[in-house]
């Protein structure tokens, strides 16, 4: 789509931003789970979770594939280098959940109330986070391609060293953002507020801002920049 955005470089001109592609998630015959815990390399196709506490189960390496997810308590709950791949999770709730590696494709995360959930060296691909709350998220050197954030609100969410393409923000607060070394390409920040608190600009080369966000910014692009404002 074509649009008058405000580059890294303080440019304004017009930018044509490639539209994230979203999931395709279809509507497979479901089965309840009936375990009693989640196992270290689990291989889960087509299974619904519903009301469980999840608390300190250790799931590394599983796979969960055309699953739902509602309802889950992940305190502390290992999904290190899991892959969740055409899947839903809803209203996920808990602190300190470790998806640290893992794959996510496909999937939406709608209504998340998380906090400290440790995403990073992780891979996103055709992924829709949408609503609820994420507190102190860590993607740190993951890979975003073709993610959408709608109406979620982020509290100092750790982006550093991580490769975007094409990513979209609608109607989101972002607080006290880490871009450090971020790459970006193709990325729509104009619908994420909040970004004048966040760290580490320079990683902002590539996105796409509004002239609003740009004035909000523009003290900060004058310290990447070694400019000293003075009245």
């Amino acid at each position: 789509m074509s649009v008058v955005g405000c580059t890294m470089d303080g440019m304004t001109r017009d930018a044509v931003v490639k539209p994230a592609r979203r999931p395709r998630l279809g509507q497979p015959v479901l089965v309840p789970f009936t375990g009693t815990e989640w196992e270290p390399d689990g291989d889960y196709d087509g299974v619904e979770f519903t009301d469980l506490d999840c608390t300190r189960w250790d799931a590394g390496g599983a796979q969960f594939l055309e699953c739902r997810l509602g309802g889950l308590v992940l305190d502390e709950t290992r999904l290190h280098r899991a892959r969740l791949i055409d899947s839903v999770l809803t209203a996920p709730r808990g602190v300190g959940t470790d998806l640290a590696g893992a794959t996510l494709r496909d999937t939406e995360v709608v209504d998340a109330r998380l906090g400290g959930v440790q995403l990073y060296g992780a891979g996103l691909e055709r992924v829709v986070i949408r609503g609820g709350k994420i507190d102190y998220l860590n993607l740190r050197q993951a890979r975003l391609r073709d993610v959408v954030f709608e109406s979620v609100v982020l509290v100092e969410p750790d982006f550093a060293g991580a490769v975007w393409e094409r990513v979209e923000f609608h109607d989101c607060t972002v607080r006290e953002a880490d871009f450090h070394a971020a790459r970006m390409t193709d990325v729509d920040l104009r619908g994420a507020s909040g970004l004048e608190d966040a760290r580490g600009i320079g990683g902002l080369r590539g996105a796409v801002i509004s002239p609003a966000q740009l004035l909000d910014l523009s003290w900060r692009f004058a310290a990447e920049l070694g400019v000293r404002v003075t009245g």
